[in-house]
């Protein structure tokens, strides 16, 4: 099924201050929410924080009742070799599809394996496409 291989990431509106992220992480870590990956883009007086935790509802709940603006995406989280052309195969085979990769992150944790976050336009279809080049998709970060 498509639904199993979407990942939720929690995304957090914040002013792009000295100690927003503090906040945000504190919350997180009072609730005993593990952080697996994250990633931060400002837009000037603004920033998000955007990251796949180990406790999604958990940690939504959590940032909302703390009064921060947060919203829940689908994003994609594929594994690869950590090697040269990981993330340029998967890049190719989406543009040569039609399909816009609206931002990505990735982490590796030293081993042989990398893993890719990616928010794309049509995630269904990025699913299919990327089945057929035999992607291995992660229901979770772990």
């Amino acid at each position: 099924m498509k639904e199993e291989k979407i990942i939720k990431q929690v995304s957090v509106f914040v002013e792009n201050k000295p100690g927003r992220l503090s906040s945000v992480t504190e919350k997180l870590f009072n609730a005993g929410i593990n952080i697996r990956a994250f990633t931060i883009a400002e837009a000037g007086d603004f920033g998000i924080i955007r990251m796949v935790v180990d406790d999604t509802d958990k940690a939504y709940d959590t940032l909302k009742k703390a009064g921060f603006t947060v919203s829940l995406t689908d994003v994609l989280g594929v594994e690869v070799k950590d090697e040269p052309g990981g993330l340029y195969n998967i890049a190719k085979a989406l543009g040569d599809a039609g399909i816009n990769i609206e931002y990505v992150y990735a982490f590796t944790s030293g081993g042989d394996r990398a893993l890719i976050i990616l928010r794309v336009d049509d995630i269904n279809r990025a699913i299919e496409i990327l089945e057929k080049e035999g992607a291995l998709f992660k229901e979770s970060v772990d």
